[in-house]
């Protein structure tokens, strides 16, 4: 109430005013809700992950570095074989130049 013994309706208009917003807001939210849910696979969509397709590249980065490992480990291998092969002719030859 005011000095001269009026009502201040102000702060009527203010609550009211608040009120109409945060029923509009709860409108709003029902609605988005409902909406969300006849509609959840197109929502679902934009915030999956992307497609396998994406991912592949990650998946041949591995695939290429385990064939190089591969690939190294056969040159090994065979860089070994004839080595040992060397050296098993070397010790042929020698035992062969002992003999004689």
């Amino acid at each position: 109430m005011a000095e001269d013994g009026t009502i201040d309706y102000s702060v009527h208009e203010a609550w009211n005013e608040a009120t109409n917003v945060y029923l509009l807001v709860i409108l709003v939210s029902f609605g988005l809700l409902i909406y969300a849910r006849k509609n959840k696979r197109k929502i679902m969509r934009i915030f999956s992950v992307p497609p396998a397709t994406e991912t592949l590249p990650g998946n041949n980065f591995y695939d290429n570095i385990q064939k190089v490992r591969l690939r190294q480990q056969l040159e090994m291998y065979y860089i070994s074989r004839k080595y040992d092969q060397q050296q098993n002719q070397s010790s042929a030859d020698s035992t062969q130049l002992l003999m004689e």
